[in-house]
């Protein structure tokens, strides 16, 4: 099975990209493309590896969209599997291993995402519900903190534990195990989408037509910093991108929303 994976990059820290890279390059991932959606192309001197093609000059196009740069040339050369990995993600050879293998004999899997770590070694809950309005926008503002934890226990699955696999609606963008079947079958990113949220509508879509799992026999880890809590730019995209959302999906009224959520909370009791 050929393996591929992206990282789309925007002045990101070389530390953190060097370790990335290191991580794919010692893997059974084939090949890996850097999407550099910089201004400049400074980084270009640290993206190294037998296995690693450089691609810049595109401008900022976003993240999805940078990624679907990368999954075309994936499509086009016959891959099988494409992954993709953000830049402050660490993980070892095994996981791709392992999770190539239950790619292999489950057909059916169209998405996987490992557990997810802090580099201090706590849990990132991650394993989502699809969200609400409350979910994504209300509850970045709301002072009633009690509500809100409650809310954020159910809306992330914290009570199933993360020791199962799970067939998650909502996974993170942070470490994403695509098949390419699937992508073929339900489209790439939608490019509309610039930043936050692209992760929510593309597992979505696949968990239409595929199974899209959690997979806790292996992990990453993730140096997760939320920077759209202090950054009022990114904030402001963040809130762009959960109305694009909505307006796609429902509001309100998304009774395929309130469907697939009361199915996965009967399944993971």
């Amino acid at each position: 099975m050929f393996i591929s994976a992206s990282i789309v990059i925007f002045e990101t820290n070389k530390k953190d990209l060097i370790k990335a890279i290191s991580s794919v390059i010692n893997s059974c991932i084939d090949t890996l493309y850097i999407i550099d959606n910089s201004p400049t192309d400074i980084l270009r001197e640290f993206v190294k590896g037998p296995k690693v093609e450089y691609i810049f000059g595109h401008g900022n196009i976003g993240y999805g969209a940078g990624h679907n740069i990368a999954i075309k040339k994936t499509i086009n050369n016959g891959y099988n599997y494409h992954i993709v990995i953000n830049p402050d993600v660490e993980f070892y050879k095994e996981t791709v291993e392992k999770m190539s293998d239950y790619m292999n004999t489950h057909s059916e899997v169209g998405l996987m995402m490992p557990k997810v770590f802090f580099p201090n070694g706590e849990v990132q809950y991650l394993c989502k519900l699809l969200p609400t309005p409350f979910d994504w926008i209300f509850r970045r503002f709301m002072p009633f903190s009690i509500l809100v934890k409650r809310q954020n226990k159910k809306f992330e699955l914290r009570h199933t534990g993360y020791n199962k696999i799970m067939n998650v609606p909502y996974l993170s963008g942070c470490f994403m195990f695509f098949r390419i079947d699937a992508l073929k079958d339900v489209g790439l990113f939608d490019e509309k989408i610039f930043m936050y949220g692209e992760d929510t509508d593309i597992t979505r879509r696949i968990h239409q037509k595929y199974q899209t799992l959690f997979y806790p026999q292996v992990s990453i880890i993730h140096r997760f910093n939320k920077k759209s809590y202090s950054d009022f730019r990114l904030l402001c995209i963040h809130i762009k991108s959960a109305i694009y959302y909505f307006n796609k999906w429902g509001w309100i009224c998304d009774s395929e929303r309130r469907r697939i959520n009361n199915s996965i909370l009967s399944e993971v009791r």
